[in-house]
């Protein structure tokens, strides 16, 4: 569906630049943002490149293992199967982690290998579990204690304050996991008949 928007889009901005005698503006226009497209992506790849790294590092060193331990308490309520059996428990806090960091794209590989193992402890296979959804709208909505990406992204486009959008990213990311985690165990009480 996307790329039949996308394709539509371009159709109607060629006939129209067409209709407006502005093709020379339009070349001018897809030349520039194709270059400005390739310096975002090496912007963005270097980033997640270095906390990428980082996060693999931090999980060799141990580092997710103390963390472990720091956010036990609150993961073992979210996630209580997987810290139950131990199962795809390192991996849950490594996404938590790198997603309260703002480095989604370094969480990705984390929450992939979660839900693996995850999936080989569900009562159904290959149907997704209530750990498996949690994880994956928290995924979608966890806190961002230091929005990275979108530090980069404003950084990459010019921004003269690209760090003002944190706080009010903290309030936006806090309001949105706890709504998250309410809706995640309101539903898991409806599917074991508790409500």
């Amino acid at each position: 569906m996307l790329g039949k928007c996308f394709f539509l889009i371009c159709v109607i901005s060629v006939a129209a630049s067409v209709f407006t005698g502005n093709v020379s503006a339009l070349s001018d226009a897809v030349l520039e943002g194709a270059a400005r497209g390739v310096e975002l992506v090496l912007t963005m790849a270097g980033m997640m490149c270095l906390w990428g790294g980082i996060m693999e590092v931090f999980r060799t060193a141990g580092a997710l293992e103390k963390l472990s331990r720091l956010l036990s308490p609150i993961l073992k309520r979210i996630f209580p199967k997987a810290f139950s059996t131990g199962v795809g428990k390192e991996e849950i806090i490594a996404t938590v982690s790198a997603n309260m960091l703002g480095i989604s794209s370094a969480a990705t590989p984390f929450a992939l290998k979660a839900m693996e193992k995850l999936d080989e402890v569900n009562d159904i296979p290959h149907t997704a579990s209530d750990d498996m959804v949690t994880l994956a709208v928290l995924g979608c909505s966890s806190i961002s204690l230091f929005p990275t990406t979108v530090i980069a992204l404003r950084h990459a486009a010019g921004s003269a304050a690209p760090y003002s959008v944190v706080v009010p990213i903290w309030i936006c990311s806090l309001i949105c996991t706890a709504s998250v985690l309410l809706l995640c165990s309101l539903t898991r009480r409806k599917n074991r008949g508790q409500l």
